[in-house]
């Protein structure tokens, strides 16, 4: 009998995750040139209960006025997925946002690399 490993099998939520780190790709900030995930801005997601998503992100500075904007986003972009029911956004100020936390293909996207 063949039996399937269980890290191989796939969980909704999984993909649900996946799903949101896909349209989180799709999110930018207005300011600049690049989406959030590149960006560095997105800290993590969770997803509860199957159907409940949490991101965590933050802004390039606490004084970005965009944050509101991003976040609506957001959560249009999760709530868009059809296996989604609920989706948070948390801003976090820690660990603070800097530079080092753009991607690679961010740093080539935005030139600074």
């Amino acid at each position: 009998m063949n039996s399937i490993p269980a890290q191989a099998i796939t969980q909704p939520s999984d993909l649900l995750k996946d799903e949101v780190w896909s349209r989180l790709k799709q999110c930018f900030d207005p300011e600049i040139p690049l989406n959030i995930v590149d960006l560095g801005l997105i800290y993590d997601v969770e997803v509860k209960d199957g159907s409940c998503v949490t991101v965590k992100m933050t802004l390039t500075s606490p004084g970005c006025h965009m944050g509101g904007q991003i976040a609506a986003d957001i959560q249009d972009k999760i709530l868009a997925i059809e296996s989604a029911e609920e989706a948070n956004v948390e801003l976090v100020w820690d660990p603070p946002w800097h530079q080092s936390k753009i991607s690679e293909i961010g740093r080539k996207q935005l030139g600074l690399d």
